[in-house]
């Protein structure tokens, strides 16, 4: 039984297996209905267990059908309606109750202590589907997107421009390590990388550049990336941190400064004209769409390597 919690957690041997079946089984889908199932339904009989403390379009969206096309079903739970750590019932008795009912379990979670906590007392596998540290299934669809493109990301630069204290550095700085290719962040000092993650990308060697610099972030990379400024449930004095951050903003000028080649990436949902302007967003670089699709493809393998 695996677990798929954290990029950092898996060696980059499984990283690189589940891309290239990624790969392999959105090809091998060609001419299907989009829920149709895969022709080979290896999840057929088997179901999955939704469990959402925040609100989610795309996580929804993509593992509801990432589950159909792999030929099974799955169940969605909200913690309001069920017993979910409330009342006389622990996590731990929630987790024993999954367990019989379904086959896996994916957590979309506040807390980073919750998947935790389940992981522990769980007996089927666990799904990080974004938590206040890590959201490892958007960076992996996002190494999807970019080698569809590209071709491999080793060696290549990837910026991340604004807020480089979030769920998505964190995986990205992690995804960086593992799949060899260099992370330029470009940030104000008061929203850099937390230490904890900055000790990991030292003891694995990432090759790795923060800078308060937007234009030195962006400077001849192959992929530049950028999140919404105000996260959800992020308890902050909004207008200071969206006057802190303007100044690294991707528009077009900024953009210049990457490679002529270079794509856009963005997790969404978008703050137009906050951290990104319509006109990179909707333009020619700008592959935020086929992103969101890729969900679908990069969850499907990573259900696929939890239950191998």
């Amino acid at each position: 039984m695996k677990n798929f919690i954290n990029i950092s957690d898996c060696s980059s041997v499984e990283l690189r297996a589940i891309i290239e079946e990624a790969k392999k089984r959105k090809q091998n889908r060609s001419g299907l209905n989009k829920s149709a199932p895969d022709n080979d339904k290896p999840f057929e009989g088997k179901s999955m267990a939704m469990i959402f403390e925040k609100p989610s379009t795309r996580t929804r969206m993509s593992f509801d059908i990432a589950v159909k096309q792999l030929g099974g079903s799955s169940i969605i739970l909200n913690p309001d309606g069920i017993h979910y750590g409330k009342g006389d019932e622990t996590l731990k008795d929630t987790a024993k109750v999954l367990s019989e009912y379904v086959d896996i379990v994916m957590l979309r979670t506040s807390s980073h202590k919750n998947l935790e906590e389940f992981g522990k007392h769980l007996d089927i596998p666990v799904i990080n589907g974004l938590s206040n540290v890590s959201h490892p299934c958007q960076i992996m669809s996002d190494i999807l997107t970019y080698e569809e493109s590209n071709g491999s990301i080793e060696g290549k630069i990837v910026s991340w421009i604004g807020d480089g204290n979030n769920n998505m550095s964190n995986s990205l700085i992690e995804a960086a390590g593992k799949f060899n290719f260099q992370l330029k962040i470009g940030c104000p000092k008061k929203y850099a990388p937390n230490k904890t993650i900055l000790n990991w990308s030292k003891k694995n060697k990432v090759n790795l550049i923060v800078t308060n610099k937007p234009y030195e972030a962006i400077k001849d990379s192959d992929c530049v990336m950028t999140d919404k400024w105000i996260s959800m449930n992020d308890k902050v004095n909004k207008k200071v941190k969206k006057k802190i951050l303007k100044p690294y903003q991707v528009n077009k000028k900024l953009m210049s400064a990457a490679k002529s080649d270079a794509i856009f990436m963005h997790c969404l949902p978008v703050g137009r004209g906050e951290e990104v302007t319509d006109d990179v967003i909707d333009g020619k670089q700008s592959v935020v769409w086929r992103q969101a699709l890729n969900r679908v493809h990069a969850q499907k393998s990573i259900i696929k390597w939890c239950l191998d």
